[in-house]
């Protein structure tokens, strides 16, 4: 019996060239009927913002999700987090949730926030991550059906630590 190697992951720092996977990766990671993907045009504005970064995930040179984040003196926002349905709960999404905080951290940032549907399924992970529910926005996500769904504010102090497991995932 053999067995086979694990999956590499890795993690890149991407840019507007980047916005082919970014895209793909976002529509296979975000279903349309929550309204939760941007557009193109909103990822390629925001990227060329000062403060802003994007973080490309793959797993065996496939890619395999991505972030976006920016910070603001002593803030930092997670914008957006995607992976793949084929890509989920193999550790992916945490590493580069781990990766942006050890990066805020760095960027002087002493919280990391984030908004995310309500009913949303990577809820398990910004909890285990730490995060914490800070507000609510009614009816801030509508679906492709006219559904609305609340949005949750989550928020985490950052600590050295999370700069320990960026540099051991880079």
């Amino acid at each position: 019996m053999s067995t086979l190697p694990a999956p590499a992951l890795a993690l890149h720092p991407g840019d507007a060239t980047d916005l082919d996977e970014v895209m793909a990766t976002m529509e296979a990671a975000f279903a349309p009927s929550f309204g939760e993907a941007w557009t193109r045009s909103q990822c390629a504005g925001i990227l060329h913002l000062p403060g802003v970064w994007l973080l490309l995930a793959r797993v065996d040179g496939r890619p395999a999700g991505f972030a976006l984040a920016r910070s603001v003196v002593d803030e930092a926002e997670l914008l957006l987090l995607a992976v793949p349905p084929a890509e989920r709960r193999g550790g992916v999404g945490r590493t580069m949730l781990d990766a942006i905080a050890g990066e805020a951290l760095a960027r002087g940032a002493t919280h990391l926030h984030l908004e995310m549907r309500d009913g949303n399924p990577a809820a398990r992970l910004y909890a285990g991550a730490g995060f914490c529910e800070v507000g609510r926005r009614p009816r801030y996500y509508r679906g492709r059906d006219g559904r609305s769904f609340d949005a949750i504010t989550l928020s985490c102090a950052l600590t050295n630590d999370d700069a320990s497991a960026a540099n051991t995932t880079s």
